[in-house]
């Protein structure tokens, strides 16, 4: 089809027009509001709601640039929109995403660099006007990406267990979902980039992806929680003066200790209780304590939730016998569960049966 075509189809102009005041309402929304609309008790890491800003308004002047590229139909025009998006989206969509990964700082420019070579092939298009380098360029840019997601896929993998290494509660934590804007931004890409020749359903399609990245994104970038703790793994050792300063006696009684603090002093009823907290606690630091459960073969997060499964189950037992009124969700809470879907899939992970099950036989 024709851009020229489309042009005439008014649902598609004005659906197009849509998108674009979409994603300029939407970044300007991200980089004016200190609040979130749909988390309001969640804060947002602050470089996540920049990179998703930028991204938001490399969308809608890549749609105004193909916009002019409609009106302006030519070789030149279009590679040099292949190369406004190249260099505006892919390190945008690369910068949200590595905001999202907490434990450590990661930089963007490198996909600057690593971007070199394509706008160059694409600026010999312009240059000779000749399409030649067009096909290379574009192979490169989908082997990037390609190395982009693999990286993301590994990163998201070990994030997550940094984070139950690290964490007791994990909700408002996970950035699983980050993988699906992946999929869908690499859809709209290949969409757009794959042919100058579109069907009607192509374009309207390219349309309704890119609402649904922008309403993903703005969903994940409010009920992503900033996280307090200092961006360090507790994989890698604390300095040598940190070790120093925790005497001998403490690091090998570091199991004991959890018990008089922790176990018997029920500080694993505590919301949102991190592994920096606990180390403090007990006289210990992150590195020592983290060294402990790796020695026990679990994380972090497994210790403190088994822990309020035993509540739970502690709990149950004493309403049941007190013949108190209960439900799961209000003991679920008391144990120190800040979600019930939470408690839920952490109780059939300890206990090897649903909630329900399990009170069922209880009764029995």
């Amino acid at each position: 089809m024709e851009a020229s075509e489309i042009l005439q189809d008014i649902m598609f102009v004005l659906l197009y027009g849509g998108v674009i005041m979409l994603s300029v309402v939407a970044a300007l929304y991200l980089l004016l509001r200190r609040g979130n609309a749909v988390a309001p008790e969640v804060t947002s890491p602050v470089r996540l709601r920049r990179w998703a800003a930028a991204f938001l308004l490399a969308g809608a002047l890549s749609r105004g640039f193909w916009l002019f590229y409609a009106f302006h139909t030519s070789l030149t025009v279009y590679t040099i929109a292949c190369i406004l998006d190249m260099l505006m989206l892919i390190p945008s969509v690369a910068g949200v995403l590595l905001s999202m990964l907490q434990d450590r700082q990661r930089s963007v420019w490198p996909m600057f660099i690593l971007l070199i070579p394509a706008f160059i092939l694409s600026s010999l298009c312009v240059i000779r006007e000749d399409n030649a380098f067009f096909i290379p360029a574009s192979i490169y840019v989908y082997v990037l990406y390609a190395l982009l997601m693999l990286y993301m896929f590994f990163a998201v993998r070990r994030y997550g267990r940094w984070l139950r290494d690290n964490y007791a509660d994990l909700e408002h934590k996970e950035v699983w979902q980050s993988l699906l804007i992946l999929i869908l931004f690499l859809l709209f890409f290949v969409m757009y980039s794959s042919t100058s020749e579109r069907s009607r359903v192509l374009v309207y399609l390219l349309q309704i992806d890119g609402i649904i990245i922008a309403a993903l994104l703005l969903w994940r970038v409010e009920t992503l929680q900033q996280l307090s703790e200092p961006a360090s793994s507790a994989e890698e050792p604390d300095t040598d003066t940190q070790k120093a300063s925790v005497a001998p006696a403490i690091r090998v009684n570091i199991g004991a200790l959890l018990k008089k603090h922790c176990e018997d002093g029920h500080l694993y009823l505590q919301h949102d209780l991190t592994l920096a907290h606990l180390a403090q606690t007990i006289g210990t630091n992150r590195y020592y304590l983290s060294q402990h459960f790796a020695q026990q073969g679990i994380t972090y997060n497994a210790y403190i939730n088994g822990l309020r499964i035993r509540h739970f189950i502690r709990l149950y037992h004493e309403a049941v016998a007190d013949q108190r009124t209960f439900t799961a969700q209000q003991l679920a809470f008391e144990s120190g569960f800040h979600s019930y879907s939470t408690f839920s899939a952490t109780f059939k992970q300890n206990i090897g049966a649903t909630v329900t099950a399990w009170m069922r036989g209880a009764q029995a």
